[in-house]
Parts: C-alpha cells; structure tokens; sequence
C-alpha cells in the first residue's frame, strides 16, 4: 500500500513508518518539522507541512494516490490553555481529524488509522463517571473519533484507542523523564494508588500497521499488553536503575487538597486544563485496566505481539538520559 502517515517524525508516527517499512509498504511522512538526516529510512518521503495550517486543496494534494493514511499528530493531555479550554483541543484533535479524513474520503483513500486514546474506551465503558462532560481533553478524544468514524463512508477506518507507551524514538526525551527521574533519585518515592493499562511503541506500530492490513469495517479497538499498578511500573524503573525503593502510597484526600490548589491557580491564570485536576484523581488512584479480553478481540483483529514491557522500560530509561 502507499500509506501517509501524518506525525510521521513523532513517538508513535515514527515507529508506524518503520513498520510500514519493514513490511513493504510506500511510504509518506508529513510533519511540521523536517527530521534530522538519517531519522527516517531512505525510502520514506517527506513532506513538510502544517495540517492545522492547510487548506483543503493543500491537504488533498497530500492525500491524492494514497492507498491509506495515518493520524498521529494532535494535542495531548499535558496542555493547560487559555480558558475554556476545548476550544484548544477541539482545534487540534477534533478539526484536524475532521479535515483528514473527509479529505482522504473523497479522495479515494481506502483505509484509515486514528491514533486515539484509552479515555474513549473508559468513558463508553463507565458512562456514568461521564468523564467527557467533566475534561475537555476526553471530550476531544471522543468527538476525535466521532468524526473519523463518520468521515470514512468509503473507508475502512480503524480508531485505536492507546493506553500508557513506552520505548524511545532518536532524538527525542521521553515525556515519562520527569517521573522517571524522580522514581530513580535518592528521594523517598510517593505516588498514588492505581495502576493502568501500558504497552512498548513497537508492538503499538505493529497495532497500527495490522488495522491498515486486516481491519475490514470501521471500529474502534482497545490497544495494550499488560495491566500494571502504580507501584509495580515505579519499581521497574527504580530496579533497573539498580534501586530497591518501596512505593508510598498517598492519601486520596492529600491529592484531592493538593489539585484543588492547582485547579484555583490555573483558575487564576486565566488557564483550564485538558483533564481538571480535582476530578482526574477519581480516575488517577483506581485500576484502569482494560480487560484481557477485550484486548484479546483486538490482537485477534490486528495481529500485534506482546511482551517486553521491562524491555520498553529500560529503553525509556536510558532515552532520558538517566540509565546505560
């Protein structure tokens, strides 16, 4: 297949383009900034452009003779903009994907790939914590693959809705450095209760590459290997730094204090965060584990391999700059 994929010099675009690679595909990467020589492989194309910035007649011309096209880009959870903040994340997870695949729709693309996130799958699967209603973040994720699913009339599109990565991509620090680097210091090591769902970015390539080869109508699948607390991923990171530290585990009502002073400041700033603070803790200090059968169906479908979590650990870990 000839296959674009947009973010394509990003953690997860990068590692979809080498899959795509490996297994034969042609293929486009468009991103807003060109990689450094010898980043990606000496097949790959590259086009640089701004998809926030585009036109429709701009992105056509990007999506024109392609076979299948991969969103990867988008805003994450970290941002805290101006408030209300979903119109910032409306912009830049809901319009863009919008824009891509009604375009790649009437252009003849064929099959489409949506890098979403796990919070679509938790707010159908406990509807009634209404979890879009309270972060404009997850109401983003939601509507994001809303839209996708709709464009695709005449497209096979797959909405994968991506829990906790790891591994490392050339060139770029992981954004797990700061926790890591506090999980590896001398410090005591505090953190809540909880525990989620993880994978490593090769086998979440090989997810993405496997709905472009195998899915045949358009759905949303839930993507991950293994189901982790807390505690148990912290003391990977802290033993493979060679450290044998214990997890304490902080009051729920500390955190619930602590956010609402985070909250009122951003409140302050005129700011408004993706996931509100005070409510996130709710989601924070429990086990959000996708079931193994649910993630069973979607191996089955998408044909991704599992295991090498630690694996994934090290290499985040040593991409931070603080193991060898």
């Amino acid at each position: 297949m000839k296959v674009v994929v947009i973010g394509g010099t990003g953690f997860l675009g990068y590692h979809a383009v080498l899959e795509l690679c490996r297994r034969g595909h042609t293929v486009t990467v468009v991103a807003r900034h060109t990689p450094k020589a010898g980043i990606l492989p000496e097949s790959v194309q590259f086009k640089q452009a701004d998809i926030e910035d585009s036109s429709e007649a701009e992105i056509r011309v990007l999506l024109e003779g392609c076979d299948g096209v991969v969103f990867c880009s988008g805003v994450d959870d970290r941002a805290v903009p101006l408030a209300p903040a979903y119109q910032y994340f409306y912009d830049g997870n809901v319009r863009t994907t919008d824009l891509i695949f009604r375009l790649a729709n009437e252009v003849g693309v064929k099959r489409g790939v949506l890098c979403g996130s796990y919070f679509t799958y938790f707010d159908r699967l406990w509807s009634e914590k209404k979890l879009a209603e309270s972060h404009p973040y997850i109401k983003s994720r939601r509507e994001q693959a809303k839209v996708a699913l709709a464009a695709g009339k005449n497209m096979v599109v797959s909405v994968l809705e991506l829990p906790y990565i790891f591994g490392h991509t050339p060139g770029k620090v992981p954004l797990w450095r700061p926790l890591i680097k506090y999980a590896v210091s001398s410090l005591p090591l505090f953190y809540t209760s909880g525990g989620t769902t993880m994978i490593g970015v090769e086998h979440t390539a090989e997810a993405i590459v496997g709905a472009l080869e195998n899915v045949e109508s358009s759905n949303s699948f839930p993507v991950g290997d293994v189901n982790l607390t807390w505690e148990e991923m912290l003391g990977h990171f802290a033993k493979i730094a060679g450290k044998n530290k214990r997890v304490f585990t902080l009051p729920y009502q500390l955190l619930v204090l602590v956010t609402v002073f985070v909250k009122f400041y951003h409140h302050l700033k005129g700011k408004e965060a993706g996931l509100d603070p005070v409510k996130y803790m709710q989601f924070q200090t429990i086990n959000t584990f996708i079931p193994e059968k649910d993630l069973a169906a979607s191996r089955a479908i998408l044909k991704f391999d599992t295991g090498g979590i630690v694996k994934s650990f090290e290499e985040t870990l040593i991409a931070c700059g603080l193991g060898s």
